[in-house]
């Protein structure tokens, strides 16, 4: 088999996985293939399998229809929302997905919520130059911290906030008030969530329901000091009423680790805005992670040589 692992952009990929164990050819692709089906068909043409992590380079129909000798995709995660599984389920590709650790994307989001409300970036880069104290942060005891969305990610990160001496509350379409308490979180309604919150996280499933769900209506009801942290998917926030908020006042800081387009175009005018905080969408990046990926990859490749039963990824 001839096998392409993408987007292996900090060159670790080889080093974490057996891959000598696969007797294959691997080719390792650094770089971002490009956003257009012609240079993605291009560069995996003649594979017969890809190792795609996660949503960085889609995997859809027009695209699957153009590599004939493809027959075994492995995401890296659970779920791959930007692999089209009903058009692989046509072609004969078999999609399998690894193993995947929750926690490393919920320690990110307090990342970020810490860099936005004491101004790490700015003093960073102050003390950097040779400065000093330049700004004034915001603690977190006693404010509220918002989630929209308690899932497996958003109840990690409420637990923290409930640590940190913060009141916590919750949202999403089918969360109750009695599953919000087993976590010690109050569910609120959706206007409420965010008129109330000082900081909001996002934590929902990218889905048709999800996609724009945070618009300028809703950022209009948040607080004028209010932070909004976005560790889940670029698209659930309408990124112009976000630069809106921001270019306006409207909204105290936004945190960001996800994007509509990715990687993030090197003049996006998100990388120029007032009051936001980037990081390049690095919310699952660790090492044990990536072991667990890459491992996880080699053995579904090998099973899948071997005809044995592999990780089948559901719709």
């Amino acid at each position: 088999m001839k096998i392409a692992v993408l987007d292996d952009y900090q060159q670790v990929a080889r080093s974490l996985g057996d891959w000598d164990s696969v007797k294959s050819e691997v080719v390792f692709f650094d770089e971002h293939l490009g956003h257009d089906d012609d240079s993605v068909v291009a560069a995996l043409a003649g594979f017969d399998v890809v190792v795609a992590m996660r949503e960085r380079t889609p995997l859809l129909e027009a695209r699957l229809e153009r590599l004939p000798d493809l027959r075994l995709i492995v995401s890296t995660g659970r779920r791959n929302a930007s692999i089209d599984l009903a058009a692989a389920q046509r072609l004969g590709i078999t999609v399998s997905h690894t193993g995947y650790r929750p926690e490393p994307a919920a320690e990110h989001t307090w990342a970020l919520i810490h860099a936005a409300t004491r101004h790490l970036d700015v003093e960073l880069g102050a003390i950097a130059a040779g400065g000093w104290q330049s700004t004034v942060g915001q603690g977190l005891a006693g404010r509220t911290l918002g989630l929209l969305g308690l899932g497996n990610l958003g109840s990690r990160v409420a637990k923290v906030g409930l640590a940190f001496g913060m009141d916590v509350i919750a949202w999403s379409e089918n969360l109750t008030a009695e599953r919000a308490a087993e976590h010690g979180v109050q569910r609120v309604e959706k206007e409420d969530l965010f008129s109330a919150s000082d900081i909001l996280s996002v934590h929902l499933v990218l889905s048709r329901r999800t996609r724009g769900l945070v618009g300028a209506e809703e950022l209009a009801l948040m607080k004028q000091d209010a932070v909004l942290v976005n560790t889940s998917r670029g698209p659930i926030v309408q990124e112009d009423a976000l630069l809106d908020a921001l270019h306006s006042g409207r909204l105290g800081a936004a945190a960001l680790d996800v994007f509509d387009v990715e990687p993030l175009p090197a003049d996006h005018p998100l990388r120029s805005a007032p009051r936001a905080v980037l990081t390049p969408h690095v919310g699952y990046v660790t090492e044990e992670q990536y072991r667990i990926f890459y491992q996880d990859a080699v053995a579904d490749i090998a099973a899948f040589a071997a005809g044995a039963p592999v990780r089948v990824m559901e719709p």
